[in-house]
């Protein structure tokens, strides 16, 4: 089958997602994929001139040896907010580009504004279209004068899909108070991959001994993009004011947040109490995750982007027998709820006296039991069959 992406995240640069563990799956399976996404870090990245021009990633792949993803990067307008209308317009000329080039059994989005597009081309060219919900992409909209436009705009796409599927139950619910059909909306949970995170056979005590950290030394340990609102900066800030030096803490990525977190290394003289890795390959972060104690996801609770997701690294610290201690999201309270290895606090400042009180192994061993179905392959099969059966019934009924 041919499966045409579309997204407005950068494949290439951002940290694997469900897309990615999908779609490189299939790939090996013998699936054919393209993918149209969006240079998001065009202003950081600081590329020359003031257009991006269209570009072509052939044989793309960040989790699996073999996997071959190709990723087509329309052109842009690198102007603030004329980026959105000039992407459109390229998006909308490179999905059509696309259907008539590529031919695409079917089309899954994860998007927002090119999810759109595709939905409507869709149904010009009778090609099953599928919306996959990792988050409330529109509260993501830098622009909060965008963000009401962006909310009509994904309702329109959600009533207007052959199938959603949620990445949890949380958000099949907003899909489906939003406009989506309750019959055509389904859950697909995130997957571990067993042999990558696999705590039997990943020993992390080589991470230990590269950043000196004793074995009666406490490790929190975060990893992904470092948003102001992840509250990283407010756990970092209570270990510098703590007399606890037992405790530490590592963050592994980088984001919006990273300078403020040298500063405030610096400002407490942490040395190695807080330690920023920076961004890592995907393949060591298994190791980094073993190394650790206890992970954390201290965000903002009434961060409004926070509300309805289940980050996939949730699953992979629970994987590796890793208790995770997080602000009251209610996502993730949804999803997890209580007694499976999730602790949960008020505020970012909390975790620091809670992870100094907790059973860390008790408490990693029953959040490896809740998790220990969700495999990946399991998950693949179940999407996979998922746009089978899409095709088929378009087949069937024209």
């Amino acid at each position: 089958m041919k499966i045409l992406v579309l997204q407005e995240s950068d494949w290439l640069q951002r940290n694997p997602h469900q897309s990615h563990h999908l779609m490189e799956r299939l790939s090996l399976r013998g699936h054919e994929i393209r993918v149209i996404d969006y240079e998001i870090n065009w202003k950081t990245n600081n590329n020359p001139g003031l257009i991006a021009k269209r570009t072509i990633f052939k044989d793309v792949h960040k989790i699996h040896e073999g996997a071959s993803v190709d990723v087509v990067r329309p052109s842009f307008l690198k102007i603030s907010v004329l980026n959105y209308f000039s992407w459109i317009w390229t998006n909308w000329r490179e999905i059509e580009r696309q259907i008539k080039e590529f031919e695409p059994d079917v089309i899954v989005a994860f998007g927002l504004l090119n999810a759109n597009l595709g939905v409507r081309i869709s149904k010009k060219y009778n090609i099953p279209f599928v919306y996959y919900l990792i988050d409330v992409l529109y509260n993501l909209i830098p622009e909060k004068s965008l963000q009401i436009l962006g909310k009509k705009v994904k309702t329109n796409t959600l009533k207007n899909s052959d199938m959603v599927i949620a990445i949890n139950k949380t958000l099949a619910e907003f899909a489906i108070e939003t406009g989506s059909v309750k019959e055509k909306t389904m859950v697909i949970d995130a997957g571990i991959d067993r042999d990558k995170f696999d705590p039997e056979k990943i020993d992390g005590s080589s991470i230990r001994t590269e950043y000196a950290l004793k074995d009666d030394e406490l490790l929190l340990f975060f990893m992904g993009w470092i948003y102001h609102f992840s509250g990283v900066k407010e756990v970092a800030e209570k270990l510098g004011k703590a007399k606890n030096k037992n405790i530490k803490l590592m963050v592994v990525g980088d984001g919006d947040a990273y300078d403020d977190l040298v500063k405030i290394r610096d400002k407490y003289d942490m040395g190695n109490q807080l330690i920023l890795t920076g961004k890592q390959p995907f393949s060591k972060i298994p190791e980094f995750i073993a190394a650790s104690d206890v992970c954390i996801l201290p965000a903002y609770p009434d961060e409004i982007i926070m509300h309805d997701i289940v980050p996939i690294k949730f699953y992979e610290y629970m994987a590796m027998r890793k208790p995770v201690i997080t602000t009251k999201l209610n996502g993730v309270i949804a999803e997890f709820g209580d007694d499976k290895g999730i602790l949960y606090v008020d505020k970012p400042e909390d975790v620091v006296d809670l992870a100094s009180q907790i059973d860390v192994k008790d408490l990693g061993g029953k959040a490896f039991e809740f998790v220990r179905s969700n495999d990946w392959n399991t998950i693949t099969d179940t999407f996979e069959e998922t746009l089978y059966k899409l095709i088929e019934n378009r087949k069937k009924n024209g």
